[in-house]
């Protein structure tokens, strides 16, 4: 009975923890859902505009249109810096690692502990890894690393660019994806260069200020997308394991209260018996 007191007492505070987490992965969602709730128009209106300028003849000679011989890749692939968050982090990196597999010569940059560990242990080439970025800080992180990777593009060090990242859909839905950051894929139907629109001073030099801007926005967005993810992960995570605390806490107290019924009933049991031996031996006597 004292075994199972202190196994209530110790399953109770792991209770109160996880349910202190929840409710600090459940604020953090809501702030990370506005947040990419404010990015998604910015990306996806750049997105279009970079498409429809891949669908000018013009562009198809721009070095970040052009297709190249593949030889090298490099492989951004986002994940967290903590567990306690279910699937989140296996789902991705399984998914980029599938995506590997198809005869590259990859090169890595991890975002997150957790992916690092991953690609460590399979002995990935890892170029670089970024860990403990705060939130303030992934716009400006998001911003440098989309000018270190174009500097890697235009060396000719990488001849392709992917990002896998989690797309979050909804609290209890998130898809694990990698996309082709670099050479940007065109859009559908060719333009004419003789169309009425017109791009000053000239087409080259304005992919050369939009593209920098689309790939800042691309990996901010991703980032985004994969950290309202990870809460929503831990917080439906955590959810779940205070509800099994809640059940294992109730299952105890049952298994408690039945030890302690049971040995009441013995006690009354012996003094009873007690009792009855008593009377007879005074009746023997008498």
């Amino acid at each position: 009975m004292r075994d199972i007191k202190q196994r209530i007492a110790n399953v109770s505070s792991t209770e109160q923890i996880i349910r202190a987490m929840d409710m600090v992965a459940s604020t953090k969602l809501q702030k990370a859902r506005k947040q990419l709730e404010g990015v998604r128009p910015i990306y996806n209106e750049l997105r279009r505009t970079v498409e429809e300028i891949g669908s000018h003849e013009v562009a198809e000679t721009n070095i970040f249109y052009e297709k190249r011989e593949v030889k090298n890749s490099l492989y951004i692939i986002l994940t967290s810096d903590r567990g306690l968050s279910g699937s989140y982090n296996a789902n991705i990196t399984e998914k980029a690692l599938q995506h590997m597999n198809q005869g590259k010569n990859e090169k890595i940059l991890i975002v997150g502990s957790k992916g690092n560990e991953f690609f460590k242990k399979r002995d990935k080439n890892i170029i670089r890894t970024i860990i403990d970025i705060a939130d303030a800080q992934a716009y400006y992180g998001a911003e440098s690393l989309s000018k270190w990777l174009t500097e890697l593009y235009l060396s000719g060090e990488v001849e392709e660019v992917f990002i896998a990242f989690t797309h979050f859909e909804n609290v209890l839905n998130h898809v694990p994806k990698v996309e082709q950051l670099l050479p940007i894929a065109a859009g559908a139907e060719k333009i004419l260069d003789s169309n009425e629109k017109t791009y000053e001073p000239d087409m080259n030099t304005f992919i050369d200020h939009v593209i920098p801007l689309y790939l800042h926005m691309n990996l901010f967005r991703a980032f985004s997308e994969s950290h309202t993810s990870e809460q929503a992960a831990r917080m439906v995570n955590m959810d779940a394991a205070g509800k099994n605390a809640s059940d294992l806490i109730k299952e105890l107290t049952s298994m408690y209260n039945r030890k302690r019924q049971a040995a009441i009933t013995q006690e009354l049991s012996e003094i009873v018996g007690s009792a009855n031996t008593l009377n007879k031996g005074g009746i023997h006597d008498s």
